[in-house]
């Protein structure tokens, strides 16, 4: 057995990730082998390859999982990295966390920046985005009193209780707004425009790359161009866009960025990152005042105490597999995945669907609401039919300005014959035809 602990500290950052895929492909950590992906317009559809990278996740039988939002199941490769890094760290304990940890932490960093194309020096390993985006917006330190923050109803609910918290600490107005429906682009970047121009004293902007509540994608780079423009500093939530998207980091034109590990990259529960643009840590204070890091440093910038280590050194290898499969790959299968069961409930009766069709407006998530059916009682029963009746797991989502809907999410294990027996049940729903 190679010891992939041993292997990443001595090995340079790119060396790393191949060393890491390397063993995932020769099945050192359990992987199975995939075939060259296939290329052409035909990727998305090819039932092969897909059922080849399906076969990496052992799921359920109990449910049709469309609820892959939450967090994303770790393909075997990492559960077993996962696994035993888990006995390692159990068996090694503290002699593993004082005499070995430190280089093997600091390789998982360089390996998650090398990924998302930062530099070592602009990346934090944090506990989830939730506690990135917190750290950001809590200890963004230019703010002053009188200044206007930003936000919109589909932003997520953490990063808005915390947006709110900045009025009692730094004294400024919050103001939250709602995006249109249908959200398309043109109306999403006049919608940011206008609260822009209506609130001059603004200093900071909220901007969540893809919602959780409806799946829409935001033009990040767009908005972002715009805020600082008018000396708006944004502050971006990406907890569901990498590794749902292909994209890097500076490709969002933000200085600062709350990042998940856990969802579509597929790490282990409990591992995130915050981004920092180097020339910019001064604006963000350091976390409670710590003192193990130099000031300069952004890791000063996070201080969560004891770490789950074995979450953190299993990234490497779902960054491997994420990589192996490829980012472009997964955006398309998908999106093809989302279009497939959605262009099959257009026309059922009173079905709403919220995320937009227009190019580059949405990826794996879509949210839909039945007319007139906009409550929580409501939403919840449509979820328990779905649920109990069909076997099909969605959620409800609160918080959309015109109503609560439900969420749809696939993943790269989910099969065309489960979006058909969504299609089916929203058809008894609705009391439609599917087709």
């Amino acid at each position: 057995m190679i010891d992939i602990a041993f292997a990443i500290r001595r090995r340079t950052l790119v060396g790393g990730l191949v060393a890491a895929a390397a063993l995932a492909r020769a099945g050192t950590a359990g992987a199975a082998v995939l075939p060259a992906a296939p290329e052409g317009a035909d990727l998305a559809r090819n039932t092969g390859y897909w059922d080849e990278v399906r076969k990496l996740y052992a799921v359920t039988g109990d449910i049709t999982n469309l609820e892959n939002g939450y967090w994303g199941i770790m393909a075997e490769p990492v559960r077993r990295e996962y696994q035993r890094l888990t006995d390692m760290v159990n068996r090694d304990n503290s002699f593993y966390a004082r005499a070995k940890s430190g280089p093997d932490l600091e390789a998982v960093r360089q390996a998650v920046a090398a990924a998302v194309g930062a530099a070592p020096e602009e990346i934090a390993l944090t506990r989830g985005a939730t506690e990135a985006l917190q750290l950001l917006i809590g200890n963004y330190n230019r703010l002053q009193p009188g200044d206007t923050v930003i936000y919109s109803d589909l932003d997520y609910d953490s990063m808005q209780y915390a947006m709110n918290a900045l009025k009692a600490r730094r004294g400024v107005e919050v103001v939250k707004f709602a995006l249109p429906e249908p959200a398309m682009r043109q109306a999403v970047l006049d919608a940011y425009a206008q609260v822009l121009a209506a609130n001059p004293k603004a200093r900071l902007l909220l901007l969540t790359h893809i919602s959780h509540r409806t799946g829409l994608v935001i033009p990040v780079a767009e908005v972002a161009a715009m805020a600082k423009a008018r000396g708006v500093d944004v502050i971006v939530d990406a907890a569901h866009s990498w590794g749902q998207m292909d994209f890097r980091v500076t490709d969002l034109g933000a200085d600062f960025v709350g990042f998940n590990l856990h969802k579509w990259i597929g790490a282990p529960l409990g591992v995130g990152f915050l981004y920092i643009r180097k020339d910019r840590i001064v604006d963000i204070d350091r976390d409670m005042g710590d003192e193990d890091w130099p000031e300069a440093d952004v890791r000063s910038r996070v201080h969560t105490g004891t770490v789950n280590f074995a979450a953190v050194l299993a990234v490497p290898q779902a960054i491997a597999l994420h990589q192996e499969i490829g980012a472009a790959r997964k955006q398309t299968r998908l999106r093809y995945m989302r279009d497939y069961w959605v262009s099959r409930v257009k026309g059922f009766k009173d079905l709403q669907i919220l995320t937009p069709d227009e190019a580059g407006s949405y990826g794996a998530i879509t949210s839909f609401r039945l007319a007139g059916r906009t409550d929580k009682a409501a939403n919840d029963a449509i979820v328990a039919t779905l649920r109990d009746t069909h076997g099909v797991l969605t959620v409800r989502r609160a918080g959309v300005a015109a109503g609560q809907c439900i969420r749809v999410t696939p993943s790269l294990f989910t099969q065309e014959a489960d979006l058909d027996k969504l299609v089916r049940a929203l058809a008894a729903v609705t009391g439609s035809t599917a087709g």
